[in-house]
């Protein structure tokens, strides 16, 4: 336990929060300082009721994913140990910000017939990657709760691989989950067939809003079909995916995907959900301006209005108002010009996006107070005073609103971009 009094692991991995615990095992989300990325360490400590075949598998796993490279598959980042009053082996592996398929079927119950067809192509294409491996690798645990969906899903959790030259002349461990685990694989057997299975009980369960072990059976076969709004064809391609016998189902990836019908998918960079253009210099330019206008200089228009109306009641809130349009409009023009160059020329495309957010932010408040102390400086309306307190008033006061507006805007606009970053998958 000595590792939770700990900041930073190894003098590189800030803890910030533990996402699991169970029997020997947590999942921490940290913070690279050497990248400032977050990541996603995996701890498996030596305790009471540990199992060697426990550390065996969480090995391989570390293994399986510093040979994977795939942009749906987490990557391997370190692997260390950590010596406290129980042993521990740390795994890192990059952090996918999204939801799991699982909180979506809490969430929202039932996915429709075109998105479960495009989890289904996703899913197959990764799988084909993974069979194809030499030796082939065979995740064994598809479920929901290991896929994650953010602009597209990514398949998680390797602590249950199986490499098919890993198993030659040795006793395999059952592993997996009840209700997606294929019969064979009861008897501790698993083949890319198996995959197959388990991915098409997930789909089942995305279709169904339901668990696969909570769906009646027909002669061990998932009996779903009227629990499904699905069409004829691809009821009959799930019940192909999840027949018992392994012979029967289809032969591979390649075969689930080419009967799916899997050239209706989009080439393999574009999202899931949203089939759109990238976001190009037109949209960054127009998020960027229409935002600072909009926020930026609707703060700084209403904030000279109830100055004036302060000091002249009635007339004073329309020529407030005006003085504010006056140089809050130019300024969020400015503003938002910059954030877009800036955004473009060093956030294109988007790899840290807490660090562009920051960026454009305090960039919008430094230069758009600077523009509003001279715009307020010029036109103050009674500038023959030289009182440091009219001055703070009527010229640093409003200025420093104005810039923490621009600033605000920014922070929106730079939101927008990483969301349309995730949604349209480049």
């Amino acid at each position: 336990m000595g590792w939770v009094t700990q900041e930073i692991l190894q003098q590189r991995y800030a803890i910030e929060q533990q996402l699991g615990k169970k029997a020997g095992r947590r999942t921490l989300l940290a913070r690279d300082l050497a990248t400032q990325e977050l990541v996603i360490i995996k701890l498996l400590t030596f305790s009471s009721d540990f199992a060697w075949e426990d550390l065996k598998l969480f090995q391989r796993e570390a293994e399986t994913l510093k040979a994977l490279e795939h942009p749906l598959i987490p990557r391997y980042i370190d692997y260390f140990e950590l010596d406290s009053v129980h042993k521990s082996y740390a795994l890192v592996q990059s952090y996918v910000k999204g939801k799991s398929l699982e909180a979506y079927m809490r969430s929202r119950g039932k996915f429709t017939e075109k998105q479960v067809r495009k989890i289904a192509q996703e899913l197959l294409r990764i799988l084909i990657y993974l069979h194809k491996r030499q030796p082939p690798v065979i995740h064994r645990d598809i479920k929901p709760s290991n896929i994650i969906l953010a602009n597209r899903p990514y398949l998680v959790d390797f602590g249950s691989v199986q490499t098919l030259a890993s198993r030659a002349g040795k006793t395999i461990t059952v592993v997996g989950t009840y209700g997606y685990m294929p019969p064979e694989q009861f008897g501790g057997y698993a083949s890319p067939g198996s995959d197959l299975y388990s991915l098409g009980a997930t789909l089942i369960a995305l279709a169904a809003g339901i668990h696969p072990a909570d769906l009646p059976q027909a002669d061990m076969a998932i009996a779903f079909t009227d629990y499904v709004d699905l069409s004829p064809s691809l009821v009959k391609w799930l019940g192909k995916m999840t027949e018992t016998s392994l012979e029967r189902r289809f032969s591979s990836a390649e075969e689930a995907l080419a009967s799916l019908g899997g050239n209706e998918l989009t080439i393999a960079s574009k999202p899931m959900m949203l089939n759109a253009r990238p976001v190009n210099t037109l949209d960054v330019l127009w998020s960027a301006i229409w935002r600072s206008v909009t926020i930026g200089g609707g703060v700084t228009v209403t904030s000279a209005a109830i100055y004036s109306t302060v000091v002249f009641p009635v007339a004073g809130t329309l020529l407030g108002a005006i003085i504010g349009a006056f140089i809050g409009i130019p300024i969020g023009l400015v503003n938002g010009l910059l954030v877009a160059i800036v955004t473009k020329i060093f956030f294109f495309p988007l790899r840290k996006p807490l660090f562009h957010r920051r960026t454009v932010s305090i960039m919008s408040m430094v230069i758009s107070t600077a523009m509003a102390i001279l715009s307020f400086q010029v036109i103050e309306l009674n500038s023959s005073s030289n009182s440091l307190q009219l001055r703070l008033f009527w010229v640093f006061a409003p200025a420093l609103i104005t810039g923490l507006s621009m600033g605000v805007a920014s922070k929106f606009h730079a939101q927008w971009y990483e969301e349309q970053v995730k949604l349209r998958g480049y």
